[in-house]
């Protein structure tokens, strides 16, 4: 009966990676946005002849596009974990079902 505990456990994993992966969704809509966006102050800046390095709103694009960045590497770890974390516990419940088709064979 361990099997149910541990598989309750990789669904609720499961269902981890689902939210984070819509996350992630999420993220990378904001990051396309951004990226679209610089690239139009970008032209606005050149066509005026300003300077995107004092830009005070190109600078901010900038660092939004950063914290995407490292929020979307995070997301991939977590990611990979909960990936990894799902595949052992899978692996422990067909073992364990496995185990306990076997005992009850043997015990008969």
């Amino acid at each position: 009966m361990t099997f149910l505990a541990i598989d309750a456990q990789k669904n609720l994993f499961t269902l981890q990676k689902s939210q984070l992966q819509f996350e992630q969704t999420l993220v990378m809509s904001q990051a396309n946005y951004i990226t679209q966006e610089m690239s139009y102050r970008s032209q606005e800046i050149e066509e005026a002849g300003g300077d995107l390095d004092t830009d005070y709103y190109y600078i901010q694009l900038q660092q939004q596009e950063e914290y995407l960045e490292t929020r979307q590497d995070s997301l991939d770890s977590q990611i990979t974990l909960l990936d990894n974390e799902i595949s052992s516990l899978k692996t422990l419940v067909n073992n364990n079902i496995k185990n306990s088709c076997s005992l009850n064979l043997i015990g008969g």
